[in-house]
């Protein structure tokens, strides 16, 4: 691990980050207080991960010199001055004096807030969540002050949380949940105990999303993330995820165990191959989350085939999936292209068994909207089952068969979409009518049929099934 300022990498904002981090603790310096670098940035550094954004905080000098201090050399964004909290224009940093809180409410909100410049780095640093966010780096000489030994932690692995005041918000379980997923951390079992005395209380649904997309989106074993959640028992507030403990599976198709170790291994491979698209992969990574939801109401054992079977899991899983986005998120766009994923990741499969056309597959890429995601999906479904265990199977094929149908039908990354329009109707004499509509989705049929896949061709056939109709 290093230290020092001249270690902070800021990635492509390097020198620009650099330079304004250094002249603002010069400025506070000149005015009899000290500057420290403190949180995520210095952890990053830890870690020669780059820092996106950069939190300072300010001792020895008061509100209103600072913002005097600051305001003659950058802008900041006064909404965030009732918070103690300069947001510097054009650049990703955030200037704040010391605080003390008091819990006053319930929730992640329900503090009151005081700066108090005079407090020391070890009092401040108490309010923080966790000992690896709470070193403080001073970008003029290097020096490190770690009060709770969050380097020492870091270098062991070990997610540790900071204080006896970490109980006063929730919203730090699940900041936990996607640390130790991100760094490869080990809890404590002083933190999962603390976690276990702690309730979600009224956490606004999208500070809890955007737990989670952190979670999907940055995590390195997201596995971890789940395990946080079942031994603080926070899992408890995710009930399509607690079901999935216990769930038994075939062992023949899953010797991995449950569908709760199917899931975890599924999502850890998904992070391997995630693409970095950050919205393709928070789709891809809740469709992988959700995938068998459906199985907790469906599997039973047959005593015909002599094992346990999930019939018609895929289907099943629509309901819990759309449970478990909806007290996270209201975003039209995840409500809508998740479920369908869950819905059809057997049919890749089942296509290939059939040995289906084309039409099949351009009426997959219809309902999932974009192949790519679903072979996606799919790839992590198999990777999660342990595929070399499975003696010989024929895991990968199907999903061979539909990428190379996607790209000859060039259908991966986007559904086909109705060559005929009303505007050409309307251009053939025809009055808009209720007409209008049956005849554009026979028409879009037979275009997934493979009747026709150029405007000239959708107007010939329009002419030859329906021309003779009354204009």
């Amino acid at each position: 691990m290093t230290a020092g300022a001249k270690n902070l990498d800021f990635g492509p904002a390097g020198e620009r980050m650099r330079d304004a981090v250094e002249d603002i603790a010069k400025t506070v310096a000149g005015r009899g207080g000290r500057a420290f670098v403190v949180g995520g940035a210095v952890r990053d550094m830890m870690l020669g991960k780059t820092a996106k954004d950069v939190d300072i905080e300010v001792f020895g000098i008061g509100a209103e010199e600072l913002q005097r201090a600051i305001g003659e050399r950058y802008g900041f964004d006064p909404c965030g001055v009732s918070f103690g909290v300069l947001k510097l224009h054009g650049l990703d940093i955030d200037i704040s004096l010391p605080r003390r809180e008091s819990k006053r409410g319930i929730g992640h909100r329900g503090f009151m807030v005081d700066s108090d410049p005079s407090l020391t780095v070890a009092e401040a640093a108490s309010r923080r969540d966790f000992t690896i966010n709470a070193m403080y780096c001073d970008p003029l000489d290097g020096e490190i002050e770690d009060p709770y030994g969050g380097m020492g932690d870091l270098e062991n692995g070990i997610l540790r949380h900071v204080s006896a005041k970490f109980i006063e918000d929730p919203l730090r379980v699940l900041r936990g949940m996607q640390f130790v997923a991100r760094f490869d951390l080990e809890p404590a079992p002083q933190t999962v105990e603390i976690c276990r005395s702690m309730d979600i209380e009224n956490l606004p649904c999208e500070r809890i999303f955007e737990e989670w997309t952190k979670l999907l989106t940055k995590g390195v074993k997201i596995s971890k993330g789940l395990e946080f959640l079942r031994a603080t028992g926070w899992v408890r507030h995710f009930p399509e995820l607690a079901a999935l403990i216990g769930c038994r599976q075939d062992p023949k198709w899953h010797p991995e165990g449950d569908v709760w170790e199917h899931t975890k291994l599924c999502l850890d491979a998904f992070a391997r191959r995630r693409t970095g698209d950050r919205n393709e992969d928070v789709i891809v990574g809740l469709a992988v989350t959700c995938h068998d939801f459906g199985k907790p109401a469906t599997s039973a054992y047959d005593p015909v085939a002599r094992r346990i079977r999930s019939l018609g899991h895929d289907e099943a899983g629509v309901k819990p999936a759309l449970s478990f986005l909806k007290r996270m998120t209201n975003e039209e766009r995840i409500l809508r292209e998740v479920p369908p994923l869950v819905k059809c990741h057997m049919q890749p499969y089942a296509l290939w068994r059939a040995k289906a056309k084309d039409a099949a597959v351009r009426r997959l890429a219809v309902k999932v909207v974009r192949i790519d995601r679903l072979l996606r999906v799919c790839r992590a479904d198999d990777e999660g089952r342990l595929p070399e265990l499975l003696g010989g199977s024929s895991a990968g094929s199907d999903l061979k068969w539909l990428e190379d149908a996607a790209a000859r039908l060039e259908i991966a990354a986007g559904a086909p979409k109705p060559i005929l329009q009303g505007r050409h109707l309307i251009a053939m004499g025809f009055k808009p009518s209720a007409r209008f509509g049956t005849w554009l989705k026979k028409c879009f049929d037979a275009q997934l049929d493979g009747a026709f896949g150029d405007l000239d061709g959708a107007l010939a056939y329009f002419r030859r099934e329906y021309g003779s109709e009354t204009r």
